[in-house]
């Protein structure tokens, strides 16, 4: 056997990844033609490489297939219900920052904290006859985020892209989506609320704690977390 180390297989978390672990004497590179997934390490023995969605490598630690993952905290918490008995926190890698929160449009100029969002909604539906949609792709995170805060009166929609256009589109009201440097959210004149962060995020080298390891695998994986460290 062999430790599998996942990481994102393209894009500037893949190139940020690999300088990382580069940093600390771990070569990972991509094998054969830009369209294949795969990929090698160099730098330590019996480590596999493995190429995945950022999206794919929480399930695959979960499900113990991979032995380490490289992704962000949002998408860790988002799709692993009682995430922290499958997986733990290696380190985290100091790049791929983002806020995921909750914003509204600039022209709710009463509307500046989760108590007025809650407020707000309970006016909408009782002048629309239907709930305030939240335009989302994180389900699980913004609705507990929600209901500790105390808003009732909401619908999730479901968005895979382009969650800042919701509200232009009128297909969502409010949105609650992943942002870096807030550009993209006052393009669409849009604003935070003051109380609306849900989580900040990181790219972070994740454990599985469902993966199999022989003697020679823990032998391994030891060697490789003292260079990462």
């Amino acid at each position: 056997m062999t430790i599998k180390l996942g990481v994102p297989s393209k894009g500037r978390l893949m190139e940020k990844t690999f300088e990382w672990f580069a940093a600390r004497g771990i070569t990972l590179q991509r094998t054969g033609s830009e369209r294949e997934y795969a990929g090698a390490v160099e730098g330590i023995e019996n480590v596999s490489l493995m190429l995945l969605s950022a999206g794919e490598i929480p399930r695959e630690l979960a499900a113990g297939r991979i032995h380490l993952g490289v992704t962000g905290t949002d998408l860790i918490q988002e799709k692993l219900a009682l995430w922290d008995q499958l997986v733990s926190p290696v380190e985290e890698l100091a790049f791929g920052h983002a806020d995921l929160i909750v914003a509204v449009p600039h022209a709710w100029i009463d509307v500046d904290t989760m108590d007025d969002l809650d407020a707000a909604a309970a006016a909408f539906r009782n002048t629309h006859g239907f709930r305030l949609r939240i335009a989302t792709k994180y389900h699980r995170l913004v609705r507990e985020f929600l209901r500790g805060a105390g808003v009732a009166d909401y619908a999730l929609v479901d968005s895979q892209g382009a969650t800042e256009g919701t509200i232009k589109n009128e297909t969502a009201e409010a949105i609650a989506d992943i942002t870096s440097s807030g550009e993209t959210l006052r393009a669409n004149h849009l604003k935070i609320l003051s109380d609306g962060l849900i989580l900040k995020s990181q790219a972070t080298l994740w454990r599985s704690r469902n993966a199999h390891m022989d003697e020679t695998d823990r032998k391994t994986f030891a060697a490789l977390l003292e260079k990462l460290s």
